[in-house]
């Protein structure tokens, strides 16, 4: 826009928007800190209502019309909501794009615009008068209305939850919604099947801190009657208890009875943790039983999982298994104790008889190339930018040069990409072009490029890197280290102390002439390393010039070091609960 004709509709929006960055330059400079508060709270008030202006009356407006001249397709693009992630950069694209969905003024195809399908909560978006999410719990609501409901009605319920939306929390809109529902379909007699089935999911949420997922399931009838029926079976007191060696595993009808009853009476869970365990030990049955087959995608219908032999010797950690799930290691060593489940072994440089390098031989990756490949880095998901599909939801992509172009099922050009990513290789714009890695950092990775439409700008080649968070943690714990190191020197240079914080020996005080008075704070550092990075140093006191001569330990060994000989007048002395270092070879005591 920088070099748009001047009066062109270009160089308007241009302008506009450089004068909005400057106003927002300008406000950011104020000091707010000598505002009063009841202009601070005003001013907050406005500033919210400004931002959600903003993205409602300009943003929106934009990506409205990018959609109307199908711009995210020529750029390369899925859709108007791969645009909004990828081009746009936008945390959550498919909740920003139901609200512009529902608000937007779209043109269709012979250039009639059309009016939003919520035109009252359109008006408030545009005056930044709603939320994003005041407007998502609105169309919750809206979508639940049965279909048999009249076109007036509905009208109705939009304008009355519009005007909620301008007055209550996202909570309260949602529970005035479900008051309006029970309203319109009081006995339930306008719920037909199609709404139903329009309105059923089940969804497995992404693992919390604690290794915990959350289901989110909306069950049509039958599924419930089924669900119902196996945790009448299965999650009886006593039955699938894995606490309880003695629980008897399965459904109640083919258990002992009197071992279901003395296990009844041990068991102290609740009817939500029966239901729990009745469920895994049920899929724990389904994946032994070998109903799903025996192979998917070209590796084996079990549970497989990556880790590293120091953390199964420890018995500590954490691994990854090929649908993305976490394990803690005990539980990896628990499965496979209960389930006599095969282990797989992957061995890295000339020390595997798998063959991995398979030239034109063989256009689909084996067994052996997959567990390779799941193994190593990157090799966890697909390997498209964006993309988490985990590996057991992925094929292999000839990543040098396609397969129909010559390419080889070699490991070291074989990566994991999703069946959506892996169709759209290609060197049509919206398709990708993709490229091994040869040197750098990211050697052995793939890059990917989206096409654009001959005269379009070109976008850039990404990869897909997730981040390795032990070995981050390490190393900002590591440069958290070597800051403080570095803040102790400079306080200590100030104090006119000379110290130094890479110091791995002490010279006694009765070598060292003239010695300083007063306390000096060192940090001994060369201690045994623990991973990749040094153990943090432990701190202690030295004193120069004490008034009195150490008190020895009143039980010292019957046996000292003859080489240290006694202790000096003056010398280290420990503070309490710290080892000192152990070449000085001092009886030590704890400070005064």
């Amino acid at each position: 826009m920088a070099a748009a004709a001047v009066g062109s509709a270009d160089a308007v929006v241009a302008e506009k928007l450089s004068r909005l960055a400057a106003v927002l330059d300008e406000l950011a400079a104020v000091d707010v800190s000598l505002v009063s508060d009841a202009a601070l709270v005003e001013a907050t008030v406005e500033a919210e209502r400004l931002a959600l202006r903003t993205a409602g009356a300009v943003t929106d407006r934009l990506i409205v019309e990018a959609s109307d001249r199908d711009l995210p397709r020529a750029l390369g693009f899925r859709d108007i909501r791969n645009f909004m992630g990828h081009g746009l950069h936008i945390g959550d694209p498919a909740a920003r794009h139901r609200v512009i969905a529902a608000t937007g003024s779209f043109t269709t195809i012979c250039g009639d615009r059309l009016p939003p399908a919520c035109p009252t909560l359109a008006g408030y978006v545009v005056e930044g008068r709603v939320a994003g999410a005041h407007v998502r719990a609105v169309l919750e609501v809206l979508e639940a209305i049965p279909s048999e409901v009249s076109a007036e009605t509905k009208a109705a319920a939009e304008a009355q939850m519009a005007g909620y939306a301008v007055q209550f929390t996202p909570a309260e809109i949602t529970n005035l919604g479900s008051r309006l529902l029970a309203h319109l379909d009081p006995d339930g007699t306008l719920t037909t099947s199609k709404d139903r089935k329009r309105r059923r999911r089940l969804w497995v949420n992404r693992q919390n801190a604690q290794l915990m997922s959350r289901l989110t399931a909306d069950l049509d009838p039958i599924a419930r009657a089924r669900l119902d029926t196996v945790l009448d079976s299965w999650a009886k007191p006593g039955m699938n208890n894995p606490d309880d060696p003695e629980s008897p595993v399965g459904p109640i009808t083919t258990a002992n009875a009197e071992q279901v009853a003395a296990a009844a009476l041990r068991d102290q869970r609740s009817p939500a943790q029966r239901n729990h365990d009745a469920f895994s030990a049920l899929l724990g049955q389904v994946l032994e039983s070998g109903m799903l087959g025996n192979t998917h995608r070209g590796l084996p219908i079990q549970v497989i999982v990556t880790t590293s032999l120091h953390e199964l010797e420890a018995q500590a950690g954490i691994a990854q298994t090929t649908s993305g799930t976490l394990l803690p290691i005990q539980d990896v060593i628990n499965m496979a104790a209960v389930s006599g489940a095969s282990q797989y072994l992957a061995v890295f440089g000339d020390h595997t008889s798998i063959p991995l390098y398979l030239g034109r031989s063989k256009r689909i990756a084996t067994l052996g190339q997959r567990l390779a490949s799941f193994a190593s880095l990157g090799g966890k998901m697909c390997s498209a930018p964006g993309c988490n599909q985990p590996a057991s939801r992925v094929q292999m992509h000839h990543a040098a040069k396609d397969w129909a172009d010559g390419g080889l099922t070699d490991i070291d050009q074989l990566v994991p990409a999703c069946d959506v990513h892996n169709r759209r290789v290609g060197p049509k714009p919206g398709q990708f072009t993709t490229r091994m890695i040869t040197d750098g950092p990211d050697a052995g990775r793939v890059a990917w490029r989206l096409n654009a439409k001959p005269g379009m700008p070109e976008n850039p080649e990404r990869i897909n890197r997730i981040a390795d968070v032990k070995a981050d943690f390490y190393d900002y714990l590591a440069a958290e280290h070597a800051n403080n190191q570095a803040a102790a020197a400079a306080r200590a240079t100030s104090a006119g102390i000379a110290t130094d914080t890479t110091v791995t020996g002490i010279v006694l005080p009765h070598l060292v002439p003239n010695p300083p008075s007063g306390r000096v704070e060192l940090a001994l550092v060369g201690r045994v390393p623990v991973g990749d990075i040094p153990l943090l140093s432990r701190r202690v006191d030295i004193r120069w010039n004490l008034p009195r001569p150490l008190e020895l330990d009143p039980d010292p060994p019957t046996d000292p070091n003859p080489s240290t000989g006694p202790a000096p007048p003056g010398g280290l002395i420990a503070p309490h609960g710290v080892d000192p270092p152990d070449s000085l070879g001092l009886p030590l005591t704890d400070a005064a």
